[in-house]
């Protein structure tokens, strides 16, 4: 059973916990974190989630999830980053970008899933047989480009998660200006 801290409409800590499966029935506020990869040649990690996955299965997205009962979104996404694709990471590799607050239905569900997104990057030194795939989450990986990632935009590719997000082309624009010094940043 995984238990996640239930946070106020404003990102605070309430003192309660829940299953996770609880936290999303009742559309209970809480943090999830996302990690932006990018190797020496600036191109960005994405993970193909696993066929049974309940939320968008087979598509592609970046390394993330949940924050359990307990941790700190950095603890969390290090060891996200560690399990679904057998990484570790140092904590000090990782960069806070944006903390987006986003509410999003969910039909299929027929739920609100409300969350805190911690947006993180971090620079990685790993061709694609470096990294050790957790079968229950991701299916695949691969490498992209930022350009890939805005032709994708641009033919709204229902393959990448990230099409129908809030304030991608702010974090385009981030992630080409974090591109500019990539090799300082991987030594």
């Amino acid at each position: 059973m995984e238990f996640i801290d239930v946070l106020d409409e404003n990102g605070n800590y309430t003192g309660k916990v829940e299953e996770r499966k609880i936290i999303h029935d009742n559309g209970l506020w809480h943090i999830h974190v996302g990690v932006w990869l990018m190797n020496k040649k600036g191109e960005l990690l994405f993970q193909q989630r696993a066929k049974e996955k309940k939320v968008n299965a087979e598509k592609w997205t970046r390394t993330g999830g949940h924050v359990d009962m307990g941790e700190t979104p950095l603890e969390a996404i290090q060891r996200e980053t560690n399990e679904e694709i057998g990484v570790k990471i140092p904590i000090e590799k990782f960069k806070l970008l944006n903390i987006e607050k986003e509410e999003v239905y969910l039909a299929e569900h027929k739920t609100t899933n409300r969350q805190f997104i911690y947006s993180y990057f971090a620079p990685v030194d790993y061709k694609i047989e470096d990294y050790t795939i957790q079968k229950e989450e991701v299916s695949n990986l691969k490498y992209i480009t930022i350009e890939e990632m805005e032709k994708a935009l641009e033919n709204k590719d229902e393959k990448y998660t990230f099409i129908k997000w809030n304030r991608i082309d702010e974090v385009i624009q981030e992630l080409k200006k974090l591109r500019e010094n990539i090799n300082l940043s991987i030594t």
